[in-house]
């Protein structure tokens, strides 16, 4: 059977291939009753007696014209495109070189404290995809249908809670510091973040802690100057959400005894949203931290594909109410591209942010396996897998722009990305 449902949609691809025009050849008793008891958009072969039905609900025939729905579960994942980037290191900068003698010595070991590798790998997101449509007297379907997932939402935070607490002698491992710079003064943060600033370093002291020697210097509030530099917490969170509408229909080709073929044509919107937020919060010595001491960066790319594709479906029939299902398709699309970074102090006095817009061309194919079963006329279910593959469209590569004054964080190309699996739902006939 498998290879039956593989030739028909090979004949398909030939057909479409050399451009010949192939009008559906009705058969005597089709699969049962009459040929024009085909198969509605959704897919599939009626299994069941038109005349009979147990449920007491107005469903129509679906052999015959008129109008049906569909309704299905979807659970999808797609390709990880989000790249590995370092965010923030343990440790502090000592900004004006009261302490180390050297304005912007890095006080701490530097080790990792967060990077964009912590999110992990992609999920599965549940989803649903509702349809309407009408099957013509000739067997040909329109339909207009639309595809929500929810959204997949990944989070990494570090904190001064070093693993196992452990640190330096000094404790700056109990710090953060990310390369932020050309921000203004309102991003400064707290005047004092650590024990060290308003205290006397370098003095000659006795056992007991006597002054013996006043010849060090006091560390001057401001020691650690940034938000961003000497900060508490950071905590990221990368965000997907995909959407696709597509208005379509399909024609009969070629139809026998135990199976059709079909061309399938239309317009499809695909729609791919990626947020990626920055928090970061910098308290001060004596715990204390209000909106000015945090600050938020934002960096969005949203693709949106707009075009048309066409491809072919074979149906056969299993008997005993069941039908296997197959299809292709490919297109082109038009690639709308945007792109939004910004940083934001948290108390929304002072904000920068960067806009950009591009148009780019990707090309699409997918496929198609699908179960039927007709429990009673007008009732169509189905369940199988689906994938969708794209090429040529978008990534953030690195999502951190670190200049703030020229926000500029790294996009790439994603050559290949993949959209697949399971729909399992039902169609309605009327």
């Amino acid at each position: 059977m498998r290879s039956k449902l593989i030739g028909g949609i090979a004949v398909c691809l030939a057909y479409m291939a050399v451009g010949t025009s192939i009008q559906a050849q009705p058969v005597g008793n089709g699969f049962y009753g009459t040929s024009s008891e085909g198969l509605i958009d959704g897919g599939g072969i009626p299994g069941t007696d038109s005349n009979s039905s147990w449920l007491s609900a107005p469903l129509g025939d679906p052999g015959k014209p008129g109008v049906y729905t569909f309704f299905e579960a979807t659970i999808l994942t797609q390709s990880w495109t989000l790249g590995n980037q370092l965010v923030a290191y343990r440790g502090l900068q000592d900004t004006t070189g009261v302490i180390s003698g050297t304005p912007g010595t890095y006080l701490g070991s530097g080790a990792r404290a967060l990077s964009t590798g912590d999110f992990g790998r992609s999920s599965w997101a549940p989803g649903i995809n509702l349809g309407v449509g009408y099957k013509l007297d000739d067997g040909s379907t329109v339909h207009f249908r639309i595809m929500k997932q929810a959204a997949q939402d990944y989070n990494a935070t570090a904190s001064g809670a070093t693993p196992y607490g452990r640190s330096n002698a000094n404790l700056s491992d109990t710090f953060l510091t990310a390369g932020v710079f050309n921000f203004p003064p309102q991003f400064a943060g707290p005047r004092r973040k650590t024990a060290y600033e308003g205290t006397r370093i370098g003095d000659i002291v006795d056992i007991f802690g006597n002054v013996l020697f006043p010849v060090g210097r006091t560390v001057p509030d401001g020691a650690f100057y940034g938000i961003w530099n000497g900060a508490s917490v950071m905590t990221i969170a990368y965000t997907t959400d995909y959407t696709e509408a597509e208005f379509g229909g399909r024609v009969p080709l070629f139809e026998s005894r135990s199976s059709k073929i079909y061309g399938l044509g239309g317009i499809r919107f695909h729609h791919f949203m990626e947020r990626f937020n920055w928090r970061t919060t910098s308290f001060a010595a004596d715990g204390s931290a209000g909106p000015q001491d945090s600050a938020k960066y934002k960096n969005n790319l949203s693709q949106k594909l707009y075009g048309p594709y066409m491809g072919c479906a074979h149906d056969v029939y299993l008997g005993n109410k069941f039908s296997l299902s197959g299809e292709v398709t490919g297109g082109a699309f038009a690639n709308v591209v945007s792109r939004r970074a910004k940083y934001e102090l948290e108390d929304h006095t002072i904000q920068n942010k960067r806009s950009t817009n591009d148009l780019g061309l990707v090309a699409t194919g997918g496929a198609s396996l699908h179960l039927w079963w007709y429990p009673t006329k007008g009732v169509q279910v189905r369940a199988g897998y689906t994938a969708n593959t794209f090429w040529n469209t978008e990534r953030i590569r690195d999502p951190i722009a670190f200049n703030y004054g020229a926000l500029d964080p790294v996009y790439g190309t994603q050559y290949f990305r993949i959209m697949h699996g399971v729909e399992v739902g039902f169609s309605l006939f009327f």
